[in-house]
C-alpha cells in the first residue's frame, strides 16, 4: 500500500504506472476511477499479465490523499517517445517469447531455419529434417510471398500450410510463416505456431492490429527503408492489442552500397537491446543475399546481442523458386551451427537445442 506522500511522487509527472500480475484488473480500475475524478482520465493497457497506466500531473491535495488506498505500482517509468509500451524500463529483464517448446529471449541463441518459400512436399520435408538435425529449434517457410515483380513466384497460399504442418509433425519443430492480409489472420492462426510480418508490410497497420489480436508470437521484420524508431512504433501496434509475444527482426536496410543485397544494421540490434524489452532476431540471409556472407553476419549478430537468427536453407538452392541466391546448402548450415555454438559459448551464452 502506498502512502499519500509516495502517491504524490508517483503522479506529479508524466509517468507510466506498471502493475504486475499480482494486482487484479479490478484494483487497477480503482486507479482509473481515481484519475478520472482528478480530471486526468486515462486508460489501462495490458502487457502480458501486467497492466500499464499512463498518468500525468495531479495537484489537488484532497484527491492525492484519496489515492493512499490504491494499490502501489510495481514500477514507475517516465513516459517518453511514441513507443512506450515496448520500453526496456517496463521489463528490465526483457520479454521471453514462447514459440511452441522454444523460448526466444532467455539469454540463449535460437536458430529458426528453413526455405524462404514452401514449394513441394519433398523440398519442405527434406529441408525440415536437415535443419532439425543440425540445431534449428523452429522452422521458417513462406506460403504467401509478396514479391517485387508480379510475375515472380508468389507462394502456394493456403495449400502450402499442409506441408508445414507435416514438417512439424515429422520433426517436432514449431513453424512461423508470413501473413500478408488481415483477412487471412484468423484462418492461419488455427494452424501456425507464429506469424511473420515481412518488411513490405511493417507499416500495414490493419495487419499489425489483426496479428496482435491473435495473441500468437510475431516476428516483425524491419522495413528496408524504415528507421529504428519507426520499427519500434510498428511493434507498438502489436503491443497495444495486449500481445507481448513480439520479436523485432533486423533484415538489412537499403543503402548506396551495391556489393550485398542489403546492409545489415548491427547498430539497430544493439540499440533495440538497450531501448526495448522485446527480443531481437537477425536475418543474415536477406541482408547479405549470398551464402558466403551468411556465416560472418550470423556470428557478428550474436556478438551484437541478437537473441535468434532467421536463416534460409534449401536442399537444392539452384532449384529454389524464391531467393535461390542466398539459401544455404545443408552442409553449409551444419558448419554454421557448429561455429555458432563456439561463439555463443565464448560470450557466456549457449546455442539453444531441442
Amino acid at each position: 500500500m502506498t502512502t499519500g506522500e509516495e502517491t504524490i511522487a508517483v503522479i506529479q509527472q508524466d509517468q507510466l504506472l506498471v502493475f504486475d500480475e499480482t494486482v487484479t484488473r479490478a484494483r487497477v480500475d480503482g486507479w482509473l476511477r481515481y484519475l478520472e475524478s482528478a480530471g486526468t482520465p486515462t486508460q489501462v493497457y495490458r502487457l502480458g499479465a501486467s497492466h500499464v497506466l499512463p498518468v500525468s500531473g495531479v495537484d489537488n491535495p484532497e484527491l492525492l490523499a484519496a489515492a493512499a488506498d490504491l494499490p502501489s505500482p510495481t514500477r514507475r517509468v517516465p513516459r517518453g517517445g511514441e513507443a512506450w509500451l515496448g520500453r526496456r524500463e517496463l521489463r528490465p529483464a526483457g520479454t521471453e517469447v514462447t514459440l511452441g517448446p522454444t523460448t526466444i529471449g532467455d539469454g540463449s541463441v535460437a536458430v529458426i531455419a528453413g526455405p524462404c518459400a514452401v514449394e513441394t512436399p519433398e523440398q519442405m520435408l527434406a529441408t525440415a529434417e536437415i535443419v532439425a538435425e543440425h540445431g534449428a529449434v523452429a522452422l521458417r517457410g513462406g506460403v504467401f510471398k509478396p514479391r517485387t515483380s508480379p510475375h515472380s513466384f508468389q507462394g502456394l497460399g493456403f495449400g502450402g500450410l499442409e506441408l508445414l504442418v507435416e514438417a512439424r509433425k515429422q520433426t517436432g519443430l514449431p513453424f512461423v510463416t508470413e501473413v500478408v492480409d488481415a483477412e487471412h489472420v484468423k484462418r492461419l492462426a488455427e494452424v501456425v505456431d507464429g506469424f511473420q510480418i515481412g518488411a513490405r508490410n511493417m507499416q500495414n497497420f490493419a495487419l499489425l492490429s489483426a496479428v496482435g489480436q491473435s495473441g500468437l508470437p510475431v516476428v516483425l521484420k524491419r522495413g528496408f527503408g524504415c528507421t529504428v524508431e519507426e520499427t519500434l512504433a510498428a511493434g507498438e501496434y502489436l503491443l497495444l492489442e495486449g500481445n507481448d509475444q513480439v520479436v523485432l527482426c533486423e533484415r538489412g536496410i537499403r543503402t548506396f552500397e551495391p556489393s550485398s543485397r542489403f546492409t545489415l544494421d548491427l547498430t539497430a540490434v544493439a540499440l533495440w537491446k538497450q531501448r526495448t524489452h522485446l527480443p531481437v532476431i537477425v536475418d543474415p540471409s536477406h541482408s547479405g543475399g549470398r551464402p558466403e556472407l551468411v556465416e560472418p553476419l550470423s556470428l557478428a549478430a550474436v556478438a551484437a546481442g541478437a537473441d535468434a537468427l532467421l536463416i534460409d536453407v534449401h536442399v537444392r538452392p539452384e532449384e529454389a523458386l524464391c531467393d535461390a541466391k542466398q539459401a544455404l546448402r545443408p552442409e553449409q548450415f551444419a558448419g554454421l551451427t557448429t561455429r555458432l555454438a563456439g561463439v555463443a559459448a565464448g560470450l557466456g551464452r549457449s546455442l539453444q537445442r531441442r
